[in-house]
């Protein structure tokens, strides 16, 4: 069955909105009709190559829709059911998911590998980070489904397959944010909103949302932050005048550039604590002395998809989104039709724009 698609051709090359031809769902996958699709800074280091995949490739991972239909051995969901895509599943044997850390789940991205789909002159097509959600329709294994939970709207439950499933988990599980402490966030993207937002649910006593953009500030302060800085060389310096010249008990990277972690590092407290999201790529180096790692005492943490658990924190977050405390619509600044994503990535290359949440 032919259905319309955002095809990455090779790495480097613009997205290309065409039909391909998606299989019916063989044994253990289901085949879903996309209500919405996030897009997400991830996928732009996809095209870019800062993350390697096999292409060419059907990009977007950050969806939810309808299952329109499932293969033998597939109990979970029914035709009907609204579900969200998870990019990550985890297969339960390897070694991380033997310690519960099934976030590092060494088997996670197997799929990305597999064929997805086929352009119209036969070409296979890879399902990016293995669910393919920018496209009309997908089928993905079993694993990358999740049935939604009661009380979130369809569309906006796209952004709980990663942005917010990110943000909250670098809060609540990398971070461990305690009632009382300060935050500061780095980067007022999809990612620092929801980050914005968990900090503030888990009882920061002050949130510092920190971006390049001034125009970012009325988004953050509806997203939780009690003050703004607008980056720069002396940031640091702003947050400790923020703080009681001390620091933010907690600094989260949402960037990926070596100078924005280097200002979260330099913004935390003595003893605090600096968790990364950001992706950035090998060119990123961050340097630090040895007398400063044993003077400041700081911990320094990567977090890879928040350090979460998608089956158990997806019912957690969506208790959030119905009590009123989490806001997923504040987490998108523009919502656009599928021939819309090209230019949504060339904002993103130019640093332009915001949250942008893909409508089909």
């Amino acid at each position: 069955m032919a259905v319309r698609a955002a095809v990455l051709p090779a790495i480097g090359s613009p997205l290309e909105i065409t039909e391909i031809d998606l299989p019916e769902p063989g044994p253990g996958q289901v085949r879903v009709r996309l209500a919405a699709a996030g897009v997400c800074h991830s996928d732009l280091s996809l095209s870019n190559g800062t993350m390697r995949v096999p292409v060419p490739a059907v990009l977007g991972h950050e969806g939810a829709g309808t299952v329109v239909a499932v293969g033998d051995g597939v109990t979970h969901v029914s035709p009907g059911a609204g579900v969200v895509l998870n990019w990550a599943p985890s297969c339960g044997k390897c070694h991380a998911c033997s310690l519960g850390e099934v976030w590092l789940c060494a088997n996670a991205l197997n799929g990305a590998a597999d064929v997805h789909a086929r352009t119209v002159d036969g070409t296979d097509l890879h399902p990016g980070l293995n669910v393919a959600a920018f496209a009309e329709e997908t089928v993905v294994p079993a694993s990358c489904v999740l049935p939604l939970p009661d009380g979130v709207p369809l569309t906006d439950a796209a952004l709980l397959g990663c942005a917010v499933l990110t943000g909250y988990g670098a809060v609540h599980h990398s971070a461990k944010v305690e009632t009382g402490e300060t935050v500061a966030v780095f980067g007022v993207g999809g990612v620092g909103l929801a980050t914005l937002q968990a900090a503030r649910i888990a009882g920061a006593s002050k949130v510092i949302a920190v971006d390049v953009s001034p125009e970012k500030e009325e988004l953050a302060r509806g997203a939780g932050a009690t003050d703004y800085v607008v980056a720069s060389e002396n940031t640091p310096r702003e947050i400790r005048a923020l703080t009681g010249k001390q620091g933010v008990d907690v600094s989260v990277e949402c960037v990926g550039r070596a100078v924005t972690i280097r200002a979260a590092w330099e913004s935390t407290r003595r003893g605090g604590r600096t968790t990364v999201v950001g992706i950035g790529g090998k060119d990123q180096q961050v340097t630090f002395n040895a007398l400063e790692i044993f003077h400041w005492g700081r911990t320094l943490s990567g977090c890879v998809y928040g350090n979460s658990d998608p089956a158990k924190d997806l019912p957690v977050l969506a208790e959030h989104v119905r009590a009123g405390r989490l806001d997923l619509g504040a987490l998108v600044t523009e919502r656009i039709a599928l021939d819309g994503i090209p230019a949504a990535f060339e904002n993103m290359v130019a640093g332009k724009g915001g949250r942008a949440l893909v409508i089909f």
